[in-house]
């Protein structure tokens, strides 16, 4: 018997809605939709959550709310990952949630995080893709690395992400040298590090998540638009990623969001997602790896 269930991600770049019915282990997506809110703008820098960033949260979250109504979901999760765990006035982020949603977020850690993105990463794989997996999720904020087969057997989460790496490094438009080469220094000893913690030899297929994946998916693909269902679990080499990581580096905000499948939201910080992307596979070895449009927020409806 199938109930309907919503879900919620609040990341650091963007709030995700997912409203679902789920039959056991199934989930029939009725709503999946984004909006890019930016909650973590510059957190690294302040450690506060920066007034307009929650207010662009609490206008997106609204709409979500209603339409969740709309639709009768009867049970509903939010989960507010890393801008809302840095924050000194997470508080006052709670309180907004709390009062337009009904019910409030749950700041979850990194592990928790990184169990969710694996069970809704792992779920339906094509049958040719061997276990264990390497599940990466480059957030805005943190990226989780997650090795495992049925279900999460290590995992660590680590503070590089899109939006805290360009942040820090990538100042100019588009990036100076010295400015890519600073962050590519940092980003692979956080990398190398993660690769241990979770003994990443193990594993025999990559697979990787999220916005900065998916759109380098797109654009591989040579999508004239964002097309969920082409990107879902498509397949890109190392020698793709390294040379669409190195042009989006090497061009402003403008040109980056004139690519037919890149969010404008997204078109300032995918530079520093492609570095981080292109880091973990070679470091970690990998000739390539599968996009999944399926992530935590599977990983939430499935928990609620």
């Amino acid at each position: 018997m199938s109930e309907r269930v919503a879900a919620i991600d609040c990341g650091t770049n963007s709030i995700r809605l997912l409203v679902a019915d789920r039959d056991g282990d199934r989930l029939t997506d009725l709503v999946r939709t984004m909006e890019i809110v930016r909650l973590g703008e510059g957190v690294d820098r302040t450690g506060m959550l920066a007034p307009q960033a929650i207010e662009r949260t609490r206008k997106a979250l609204t709409g979500y709310a209603q339409r969740i109504r709309e639709l009768g979901a009867g049970r509903v999760r939010m989960v507010a990952t890393s801008a809302s765990r840095d924050a000194g006035n997470a508080a006052e982020f709670r309180d907004m949630v709390l009062d337009v949603l009904g019910a409030p977020p749950e700041v979850i850690t990194g592990d928790e995080e990184a169990a969710l993105s694996f069970a809704g990463a792992v779920g339906g794989l094509p049958a040719d893709l061997a276990a264990p997996y390497l599940v990466v999720d480059i957030g805005g904020g943190s990226t989780e690395f997650v090795v495992g087969a049925g279900s999460a057997e290590a995992a660590v989460s680590v503070d590089i992400g899109c939006v805290r790496m360009t942040e820090r490094y990538l100042h100019s438009d588009p990036p100076a040298e010295a400015e890519i080469a600073a962050a590519r220094e940092h980003v692979t000893e956080v990398v190398d590090g993660a690769l241990a913690a979770v003994s990443a030899h193990r594993a025999r297929t990559l697979i990787g998540l999220a916005g900065t994946v998916t759109t380098i998916a797109g654009i591989a693909l040579g999508l004239p638009e964002y097309d969920s269902t082409r990107i879902h679990h498509s397949r890109m080499d190392r020698a793709q990623v390294a040379r669409i990581g190195t042009e989006l580096l090497a061009q402003t905000r403008a040109q980056r969001r004139a690519i037919p499948v890149m969010h404008p939201g997204r078109a300032d910080v995918i530079g520093a997602g492609a570095l981080i992307l292109g880091t973990v596979l070679e470091r970690a070895g990998f000739d390539g790896l599968v996009a999944s449009e399926h992530d935590i927020l599977d990983g939430i409806a499935l928990s609620v």
